[in-house]
């Protein structure tokens, strides 16, 4: 399968979009989400070009991440749990998916005893679903202020994950949302949290439209996935 003609299309549209909205395509970037998808699936999609993945699970990266070659970067961008915290910081290049001060103390920890300065961002649950990981944003600017003093991390920015189930409205509130939290918080602690990690495979164009610079876009290039354990 051609996953780079797939990701050239994606990028094609990304890219009209963003000069529609006034934006500089180079600001945005796609990860590419393989999760589920065996380490040859990842290793062909290497091989035709593509260099920046995402993974939702440590376990899963910790088993695929050694058997690949070439150039690449692994963003994490489901949810971290502390005790995983130090196969994270070796294995990946960004972290999305901060959601507690304690995860940060951690990953910060980690970090500081290989000399890495891990990249991460906070994860805001913008939609207000149960189901979803991610702070409330009343509390967002006080993780950030809390992670942005840790030792052996530097904090780029912030992460949400649109409504699963909504109109389109419902999509671009939550993503304007992070964007405002982000220019508000940005401006209180006086560092450029440039990074906003939104809009997947369904609602991608929208997030475009409201300012991201991280798109996690997963079934549009790989195909349909199968969950089997």
């Amino acid at each position: 399968m051609n996953y780079f003609q797939n990701y050239s299309h994606i990028r094609n549209l990304i890219d009209d979009r963003a000069r529609a909205a006034g934006r500089n395509p180079e600001d945005i970037r796609i990860v590419a989400v393989s999760k589920t998808f065996p380490p040859e699936t990842v290793q062909a999609a290497i091989g035709q070009g593509i260099q920046l993945f995402g993974e939702n699970k440590v376990q899963e990266a910790k088993g695929k991440i050694p058997a690949l070659s070439g150039a690449f970067r692994f963003h994490l961008i489901g949810h971290l749990q502390s005790n995983k915290a130090r196969d994270a910081v070796a294995l990946f290049d960004l972290i999305h998916s901060i959601d507690k001060t304690s995860t940060a103390r951690k990953v910060g920890e980690e970090a500081v005893r290989i000399g890495k300065t891990q990249k991460v961002l906070i994860q805001v649950n913008t939609s207000g679903e149960d189901t979803k990981s991610g702070i409330d944003p009343s509390g967002a600017f006080g993780l950030c202020r809390e992670a942005a003093s840790v030792s052996g991390i530097e904090l780029l920015g912030l992460m949400t994950i649109g409504p699963l189930e909504g109109d389109e409205g419902a999509v671009r509130t939550s993503f304007a949302t992070l964007r405002e939290i982000r220019d508000d918080i940005a401006g209180r602690l006086g560092i450029p949290l440039g990074e906003l990690s939104m809009g997947m495979s369904a609602d991608y164009l929208t997030a475009v439209d409201e300012g991201a610079t991280l798109l996690r876009i997963g079934s549009a290039i790989f195909g349909e996935r199968s969950y089997r354990e």
